[in-house]
């Protein structure tokens, strides 16, 4: 024991030396903004929750309902203890968001990736992966025993060149990023990718951990440029805009199914919370729901504005939204008069509205 003490603190001591050793500080989430730190009350720009639907009240409720029917644990892995009717429903509204025949769901967005890249590709195949992706990527393309070669971040010229370089020395090969990308902010080029990936016969998988529920009408990264380019294997959070907890594939019903069978991280793992589960699917049923879309517009024009609801089929279905177009001449007090009658009659109602902002 001496040993490995003496080794923890030498790690430590390096770590110190370099300003890089990192400590848990107690931090109260007080709401969706504010933070409780060494008794001080600060405003948070620390925290993943993009749309606070952490606090939401109807989804706090949703949550709070099914661990009253339900009880707290899940028991088992999903496969041993048998498969909750929520995970079905949660997955096939996923589905239905991303656009894809089916979904599934994993423990956290880590083990989405850590048991879906082994899955697929093994050591006779090629990983080709943004040099800025996550680090459960990274992980995830190790794991896998394959050939992992980075690029340039968003660097679509040397990742050509590259493919064209080591295509054809192996078996399959996955191109694998980010599509939101959290510490630059910045999104992948995923339409050139695609067309990539199709030129060399390879499958792109993208991580939208930061952009479902706040780029492309909620979608996420893939709808971010107006389209929906090919990308087979869609991977992301449910912890972050969504405000619940847990992780997810949206594939075919071929590869979900084959998770089902070879994702380690999926088979060996106990199953989320029924809470958590049912916190997530009241969640995406909150976003871009068209009745919403529709109260949310009445309300402002009750107060004197108007604002049209665009609902599907102008907008796919689940993106529902709230369209403003700015001009030079309207006056400022009135823009802000309408932010706040948003944010607080609007965004914090228990069927909030998805709300887009338009030039004009």
């Amino acid at each position: 024991m001496r040993s490995l003490d003496d080794f923890a603190a030498a790690k430590l001591a390096g770590l110190e030396r370099a300003d890089l050793r990192r400590a848990l500080v107690d931090t109260t989430r007080l709401d969706g903004i504010w933070a409780l730190r060494n008794g001080r009350r600060l405003l948070s720009f620390s925290c993943n929750d993009y749309l606070n639907l952490s606090h939401h009240p109807a989804i706090k409720a949703e949550a709070i309902a099914a661990l009253e029917q339900y009880g707290i644990g899940s028991g088992a892995s999903r496969l041993v203890t048998g498969n909750h009717p929520l995970f079905a429903a949660l997955e096939a509204r996923l589905a239905r968001l991303k656009g894809t025949e089916a979904a599934c769901v994993f423990g956290s967005g880590y083990l989405a990736n850590i048991g879906t890249i082994p899955a697929l590709v093994g050591a006779r195949d090629l990983v080709l992966i943004d040099e800025l992706s996550h680090a459960c990527l990274w992980t995830g393309a190790r794991l896998s025993r394959a050939k992992v070669i980075a690029y340039r971040h968003c660097d679509l010229t040397q990742a050509q060149a590259l493919m064209a370089q080591h295509r054809h020395d192996h078996e399959r090969a996955l191109i694998a990023t980010d599509g939101v990308f959290s510490m630059d902010g910045d999104l992948a080029p995923i339409a050139a990718l695609a067309q990539l990936a199709q030129r060399f016969d390879a499958w792109l998988m993208t991580d939208d951990a930061h952009g479902i529920g706040v780029v492309g009408g909620g979608r996420g990264s893939t709808f971010a440029g107006g389209g929906a380019p090919h990308v087979p294997l869609q991977l992301g959070t449910l912890s972050k805009a969504i405000g619940a907890y847990g992780g997810y594939l949206c594939a075919t019903s071929s590869v979900i199914a084959l998770m089902h069978n070879r994702a380690r991280s999926f088979i060996y793992a106990t199953g989320l919370p029924p809470a958590m589960v049912a916190a997530a699917l009241a969640a995406l049923d909150l976003i871009g729901d068209a009745r919403a879309a529709v109260e949310a517009s009445r309300l402002l024009e009750a107060e004197g504005y108007l604002v049209v609801a665009i609902r599907p089929p102008t907008v796919p279905e689940g993106t529902a939204r709230l369209r403003f177009a700015f001009t030079a001449q309207h006056p400022d007090a009135e823009i802000e008069r309408l932010a706040d009658i948003v944010r607080d009659r609007i965004l914090a109602a228990p069927a909030a509205a998805d709300v887009r902002g338009g030039g004009g």
